[in-house]
């Protein structure tokens, strides 16, 4: 990859979008992960105003100072950013008081953890609303078209994706070439959703390099037969959620009438 050339494609293209959708500039949700560190670098580097939001929910101590010290740098370095921080955690603790007890309590946690997702979309598109900005999504080419390793309506409800047609370890190229902070960087990617320190890895059962080259082997038509041992094992987590997931990937179905019965 071109990383110098890819880089300045992606902040003209989001500088372009901007400019045709005549808003003023974007917002982002900071994680602390590579991801939206990335992306908030790239919308700060069009000259647009930034307004990167932390909004932590039960979250990780070392998850909120990578996202600060990123925001930090960022400030630093460009004018044109600016930062809010949003303690969502009595938001999400009053709502889930409300809601009636269940029989499944990992059911539960399930729905809960694509819940604080939710809370935090409902919070960047309130920031997009007030100060004319566009939400810009976080998720790269594996997660959104891959595995789909997000929250529908969640951090999957976004505006325009400027890194979703690059592989993670694309994304880490033009970190490093960015400048990002190295503790981002060396930082196992995990969702944040779950108050611990469970990594997307855990959670998945493969790394982003073995998916990256399960989404490769898919890509070039081959199946579970070409494999063996840890690439069988590998090559099935991936098209099982790719397959179970797919609902995330394609647009919305819609019961078409027909002519004769309208």
């Amino acid at each position: 990859m071109n990383t110098p050339k890819v880089t300045e494609h992606i902040i003209n293209w989001l500088k372009d979008y901007a400019t045709n959708a005549k808003v003023n500039g974007f917002v982002v949700g900071i994680s602390g992960g590579i991801d939206s560190a990335v992306t908030s670098t790239l919308c700060a580097k069009t000259g647009l105003p930034t307004l990167c939001v932390e909004l932590p929910i039960h979250q990780a101590k070392n998850q909120v100072s990578r996202a600060l010290d990123h925001i930090d740098w960022l400030n630093n370095n460009f004018d044109n950013v600016s930062m809010k921080q949003i303690n969502l955690t009595p938001v999400f603790d009053s709502l889930v008081n409300s809601l009636p007890p269940v029989e499944s309590e990992e059911k539960r946690f399930m729905a809960l953890a694509n819940t604080r997702a939710r809370l935090r979309m409902t919070s960047l598109y309130y920031f997009a609303g007030l100060h004319g900005l566009l939400v810009a999504g976080t998720g790269n080419k594996v997660e959104d078209f891959g595995v789909g390793f997000y929250t529908k309506y969640g951090d999957g409800g976004v505006d325009l994706s400027p890194i979703a047609d690059l592989v993670k370890s694309e994304v880490y190229e033009i970190a490093k070439y960015l400048g990002i902070n190295n503790d981002i960087i060396v930082a196992p990617p995990t969702d944040g959703l779950w108050g611990d320190d469970r990594t997307d890895e855990d959670q998945i059962g493969a790394s982003y390099d073995e998916l990256e080259w399960a989404m490769e082997m898919q890509d070039a038509g081959k199946t579970e037969n070409d494999f063996s041992g840890r690439e069988l094992e590998v090559y099935k987590i991936y098209t099982r959620l790719n397959r179970i997931n797919q609902h995330k990937m394609i647009p919305i179905p819609i019961c078409e009438i027909p002519k004769d019965l309208k």
